[in-house]
């Protein structure tokens, strides 16, 4: 599966337009996360706890993407972009979208 964040994918020509194509996930901080966050914080810098929560919320989210690409057919992702919403505190949907194609070389 070919992802990329423009609009066109040099070298190659769409054949086929099957819409958008989403992967979603929906993420909560834990206690001990946030209690290792709090220490990580009062030392500043990368808090690194959080910053492996959201790495691995986008990985989720971009994988379901190519999933749901892939269940209608497409061999390409265009336009591919992240989204993030705080649902309530703590609880965060992160959000994967873009246009599905096919496509073939030129």
């Amino acid at each position: 599966m070919i992802v990329t964040t423009t609009n066109d994918l040099t070298g190659y020509r769409i054949v086929q337009h099957l819409g958008m194509v989403r992967g979603v996930t929906v993420r909560s901080r834990s206690v001990i996360g946030n209690i290792g966050g709090a220490v990580q914080s009062i030392f500043g810098g990368n808090i690194t706890i959080y910053t492996k929560l959201a790495e691995t919320a986008r990985q989720e989210a971009y994988d379901l993407l190519v999933q749901h690409a892939q269940e209608v057919g497409a061999n390409a992702i265009l336009a591919m972009r992240y989204d993030a919403n705080e649902i309530m505190e703590g609880i965060t949907e992160v959000l994967a979208y873009g246009t599905a194609v096919k496509v073939e070389a030129i």
